[in-house]
């Protein structure tokens, strides 16, 4: 399989010329992490086996959340978490997006760009919930972080999953049917508080936004399927490694599904132009991609239970998935750790060492 860190490695110098001045701290970091995945730069493992004295070492990842070579469990812990949280109503995807005209105003204020997409998001919705006198005031918000799109464009939005219905103190409000709320009302109250928010905040608009925003909203059956859509990059970076498709040393060809159509596509470019391609997407260091709030909120959990309780959820168990024992090639026995090093970059390597007895 072609790995990022394989053509990184051929190409890195081409990447700084062509595009250094664009690179900021958590892209040098992010360089620097998927360079040193499973290298001895992120430290050591050695194993023994007792039965025939085989020794191996292994090379642990990097844990960057931008790294495709790492977080290989941690997709799947996070929407076991949310399966937990689920409720026996029909739920809905509602995806807000910022117009061609704002991505370079995004891109030079990302930080305060994402928070304000969060923050435009769940006001927009908390406010239709309060008007429709058939949904409950306080509504269940998981909110995504999504930059890229489906050729990894920088394109920046969110996908909230909310469950259909919502809470008037202590009364649950279900809402049937496939209608929640009208996708153009969405996109009209979000572009003025995204708007609002830029100008307490000083930024001068451009003179070409566009009057008319997209916000989507449609129903999603029971909410696993869209969990489980947006868990695939939530820390895994934007790219899976199995997508490229091709790499002869200078041109690099990934595909990728169209969302027209569903079928799969290629695109071939030179192997710099790629590389910064997938690493603008790497969000600055702190940022949050997932965001819960109302009743899917960590500190409202209590308020969760007893609405589980009420509508009788029948909640799937919780699958922990055991640590893989390293067993050893030559007699298939068991292997022990005998020595774990450090990542050389900490700044006081430590050695640790269990007796073989």
């Amino acid at each position: 399989m072609i790995t990022l860190a394989q053509i990184l490695r051929d190409h890195e110098a081409g990447l700084q010329q062509h595009f250094g001045a664009r690179l900021r701290p958590e892209h040098h970091a992010a360089l620097q992490s998927i360079l040193a995945c499973h290298t001895p730069e992120c430290g050591e493992v050695r194993y023994h086996c007792r039965s025939c004295q085989q020794v191996q070492q292994a090379y642990p990842s990097c844990g960057h959340r931008s790294c495709p070579a790492c977080q290989h469990g941690t997709n799947s812990q996070w929407l076991g978490r949310q399966r937990q949280k689920l409720l026996p109503v029909d739920y809905f995807l509602v995806t807000f997006t910022l117009p061609a005209q704002l991505r370079g105003f995004a891109w030079h204020h990302l930080r305060w760009t994402c928070h304000a997409l969060f923050q435009a998001a769940r006001e927009t919705l908390c406010q239709f919930a309060r008007n429709d006198k058939r949904l409950g005031n306080q509504l269940g918000l998981v909110g995504v972080l999504h930059t890229h799109s489906r050729r990894l464009a920088f394109h920046p939005h969110v996908h909230i999953v909310v469950p259909g219905g919502g809470l008037t103190g202590h009364h649950w409000h279900a809402r049937a049917g496939r209608y929640l709320f009208n996708g153009r009302a969405l996109a009209t109250v979000f572009r003025a508080k995204f708007l609002t928010r830029m100008r307490e905040q000083g930024f001068a608009l451009p003179e070409s936004i566009p009057g008319h925003w997209v916000a989507q909203c449609e129903q999603v059956g029971r909410g696993d399927q869209a969990l489980t859509y947006l868990a695939r990059y939530l820390y895994r970076g934007v790219l899976r490694e199995q997508n490229i498709v091709d790499y002869d040393g200078e041109q690099v060809t990934f595909r990728y599904q169209d969302s027209q159509t569903r079928r799969w596509q290629t695109l071939t470019e030179p192997a710099n132009r790629f590389l910064w391609r997938v690493l603008q997407h790497v969000l600055p260091k702190g940022l949050r991609r997932v965001r819960e709030y109302g009743f899917l909120h960590g500190g409202a959990r209590k308020t969760l239970h007893r609405l589980q309780l009420r509508l009788q959820v029948a909640l799937p168990g919780i699958v922990t998935q055991p640590r893989k024992q390293r067993v050893c090639p030559c007699c298939g026995e068991p292997m022990g750790i005998t020595l774990w090093r450090r990542p050389c970059r900490w700044p006081v390597p430590i050695i640790r060492r269990r007796c073989l007895a």
